[in-house]
């Protein structure tokens, strides 16, 4: 974990700068970028995602770069400089971030940090001027959701959720053969997210906690099965009944939930059962059921090691290339930020999803009450029709 975040943490290191207006001088400070450069990305929080996964992926980019790194711990923000090579000049700490704004080097922040500090630095990002790629959930709440498409709107800057499925081999080819009727009219999709959490990791730590993460297990991994069934059927659900089972004498589940499962009800007649929890075994699968045929993906949303067939558990497996998910991700933003590809995985996606969260929690509530989930929203781009899936090596 990137430092120790406690609740009086967040306010102090989140808040400041957050509700100041944009600045125009700071907007006017950043650079357009150039034809043909490689868009430069800082990272904000260095922890085990960004450790693991997004700062091995920016060494084999081929349209972004690392170009600088945003820590609470100097030490740690210096050893990782010096292995990828920056100077000191592209380290920042929490307090002194909005400095970025005077640092024609940085397009693009990565905000890699817990959900409560998504907002607030992204709202401090845009007032510097730069982009901004977010991890998800995008917030913790819906109006903070919001808030963060507002400010990117206001400040002419863009906002992308990093929902890196859609931009993975396995999903894509997913995508694309329910959309040329590869299994009839689709009827059931079912997704299954989840894994044993430890309170003894501070990254788990956080995430078991209400207030940093906006919803325990639902928000970390069942998010991911949230998206997949409405990326799958490409149709947005227009209810939803849910229901809980936490045991609280469980430390872990003192303010979140454990186990929740759901079912959502689309236009088409289509239905989609979720599950998600932090006490079951590591899952991330999802199948889908259609007139004429079916879709295994288990797993279908690991960072590697996707297994996708088309037909009953056992089937051969379709092929599908393997690929740094968190650099594809990265490099289409930044052909985003250069106006050379569509916008895939934009704000709304994201409060599209803290909007379904809330309905589901909402049912938990209200014991499996069922509540309307049709709120106008249309994803604006279908990511079968527009991301190439890369060819099988």
């Amino acid at each position: 974990m990137d430092r120790e975040f406690t609740r009086r943490g967040l306010i102090e290191i989140g808040m400041a700068g957050a509700s100041a207006t944009l600045a125009p001088a700071a907007l006017a400070a950043t650079p357009r970028v150039t034809e043909g450069s490689p868009v430069g990305v800082a990272v904000v929080g260095l922890g085990t995602l960004s450790q693991g996964q997004i700062l091995p992926a920016l060494r084999t980019t081929k349209r972004a770069r690392l170009v600088a790194l945003v820590s609470g711990h100097a030490d740690k923000a210096r050893r990782l400089a010096a292995d990828h090579g920056l100077p000191a000049s592209a380290i920042y700490d929490y307090d002194g971030f909005d400095r970025i704004a005077a640092d024609p080097r940085i397009d693009i922040v990565y905000i890699v940090l817990p959900n409560a500090l998504h907002a607030p630095f992204t709202l401090r990002a845009f007032k510097a001027g730069k982009h901004v790629l977010c991890e998800k959930p995008m917030a913790t709440n819906v109006a903070d959701a919001e808030a963060m498409v507002a400010a990117g709107r206001a400040a002419g800057r863009k906002l992308m959720i990093a929902y890196r499925c859609h931009y993975e081999p396995g999903n894509l080819a997913a995508m694309r053969h329910i959309r040329t009727g590869g299994i009839g009219r689709p009827r059931l999709v079912v997704t299954d997210m989840g894994r044993q959490a430890d309170l003894a990791i501070p990254s788990d730590a956080w995430r078991l906690d209400m207030a940093m993460s906006g919803g325990g297990a639902l928000a970390d991994m069942g998010i991911y099965g949230i998206n997949a069934a409405r990326y799958l059927l490409a149709e947005e659900p227009v209810a939803v009944r849910a229901w809980a089972s936490t045991d609280r004498r469980d430390p872990r589940f003192r303010t979140v939930e454990d186990l929740i499962a759901w079912q959502f009800r689309f236009p088409s007649g289509a239905l989609a059962n979720g599950s998600t929890s932090f006490a079951y075994d590591a899952t991330m699968a999802f199948q889908v059921w259609g007139t004429t045929g079916r879709i295994v993906a288990d797993p279908g949303a690991f960072y590697n090691g996707n297994r996708l067939s088309f037909g009953a558990p056992g089937t051969a497996p379709v092929r599908i290339a393997e690929i740094d998910q968190f650099a594809r991700e990265m490099d289409w933003m930044a052909e985003v930020v250069r106006g050379t590809a569509p916008m895939v995985s934009p704000g709304e996606e994201g409060v599209q999803d803290m909007k379904l969260m809330r309905a589901i929690l909402a049912s938990v509530a209200a014991d499996g009450r069922t509540v309307a989930t049709d709120w106008g929203y249309r994803r604006a781009v279908d990511p079968a029709a527009v991301v190439d899936p890369p060819r099988a090596g």
